[in-house]
This record gives structure tokens, sequence and C-alpha cells, in this order.
């Protein structure tokens, strides 16, 4: 049972990474331009969103226009946001080897 106390200790550890990758996640943050700088979307490594910014000029333009805009800017704000979380999340559990589960 050896290993039994081995795979604990790495669980352990890996939970400790987790935590603290989970707080710098929350301090990592992407700021996304749309529409030439129109909009700027602001979210953090956690994937939260931190802030939204609508030119004023921009807002005089055509309404789906400026919501399409918005979306993509929110989606690619989301996806860079989940692409690093995910990222720095494999470097965490990459080590993490559980016999017969991988």
């Amino acid at each position: 049972m050896a290993g039994v106390g081995k795979l604990m200790k790495q669980a352990q550890k890996m939970q400790r990474q987790i935590e603290t990758l989970q707080n710098e996640l929350a301090e990592k943050e992407f700021e996304v331009s749309g529409g030439g700088g129109a909009v700027t979307v602001k979210i953090n490594g956690a994937g939260q969103f931190l802030s939204v910014h609508l030119d004023e000029e921009f807002l005089k333009e055509d309404k789906e226009m400026v919501e399409q805009t918005l979306l993509n800017a929110i989606q690619e704000a989301a996806s860079k946001s989940k692409e690093y979380n995910e990222s720095e999340m494999q470097k965490v559990t990459s080590g993490f080897n559980m016999p017969g589960l991988f």
C-alpha cells in the first residue's frame, strides 16, 4: 500500500498547486478590442469579465453592427481566457499519474 501513500501525497501537492494557480488566474487580465478599438473587453484568466468599454461614437452606428462587434469581442475574450486557463491547468495536472485512469 506504499503506492497509495505516494499517490495521496501527489494528489495533495497537485491540489495546492491548483489552488495557487486559481489565485494567479484571477490576477491575470486579458484585454480584447473589436471594431477598430470601438469595443474593449477585459477578462481575467478565471473567466470573469472585468469591464466592457464602448466608444461613444460607435454607439451611433447601426444597432446590429454594434451588437455583433460586442458579441465578437466577448467571444474572443472568453476564448483567450479559456485557452490560457486550460494551458496553465495542464501544466499543473500533467504530472499526476493514476494507473488505470489515463
